[in-house]
């Protein structure tokens, strides 16, 4: 049965790790759905996997337990909107990997025009701004149903549910681009002090000369005095 604190597998990384095809593909995919972790995308392609083998299994099984399972996987599918009503087994070989990827409440968000990117997406849902009916949501890998789509929105208290919200109000692309070169020109005008960078360093190396002046000048005064004192010495014994 197993440890029931520790979770079953949910993926089954390839035979071969070190497939140049495969590894573009993956960066490819990462890039285009805002995914941080290769993980992500084994878990969806075992996910197809699994139900394409079922699948396979049952159009060779034609007793009445196999049309049983098979009612079954197609209601679910076709309630998480991988295939429309009234397909075929035959349909279910046909779904693909970005079929599956495009279920995820990440891609849906960004899709329904909720956010102004697939990254932007992940953060709204991982800081706990999407809810779907009264659940809150912070997985960004959740595979959404038909009905539960219809309910995704963001939540009351949030500042996000505000359509005028800054974050959400799409930003032209040129526009976008001139913000990140004024936000790179200023990163590189960061002062270290209140001067620059360079008036920052003079005015640290002044300040060290004038501690070291200052010890100077203190030191010949101490010995100034030590010196008038002996003399004063000498000519009270005389």
């Amino acid at each position: 049965m197993g440890d029931p604190k520790k979770s079953k597998k949910q993926y089954k990384t390839p035979a071969h790790p070190w497939i140049k095809t495969e590894i573009d593909e993956v960066k490819q995919l990462k890039k285009e759905y805002g995914l941080t972790k290769r993980k992500e995308i084994l878990v969806a392609s075992s996910f197809l996997k699994k139900y394409k083998d079922i699948a396979k299994r049952l159009i060779a099984d034609k007793t009445a337990q196999g049309e049983k399972e098979k009612t079954q996987m197609m209601d679910k599918l076709q309630r998480y909107g991988l295939l429309q009503a009234g397909a075929s087994l035959d349909n279910v070989l046909s779904v693909q990997l970005k079929d599956v990827l495009e279920r995820r409440i990440q891609s849906v968000l960004f899709r329904k025009g909720m956010c102004r990117s697939m990254k932007q997406a992940r953060q709204f849902i991982t800081h706990r701004h999407i809810m779907i009916g009264e659940k809150e949501m912070t997985a960004p890998s959740y595979l959404l149903t038909s009905e539960e789509e219809s309910k995704l929105g963001f939540k009351s208290n949030s500042t996000l549910a505000n359509v005028e919200h800054p974050e959400r109000v799409s930003v032209p692309k040129n526009t976008a681009k001139e913000i990140k070169e004024e936000a790179a020109a200023l990163r590189k005008k960061q002062p270290f002090g209140r001067g620059g960078p360079q008036r920052g360093r003079r005015e640290g190396s002044n300040r060290g000369m004038g501690n070291r002046m200052g010890n100077r000048s203190e030191g010949n005064r101490s010995s100034g005095k030590r010196g008038e004192s002996k003399t004063e010495v000498k000519r009270g014994a005389k």
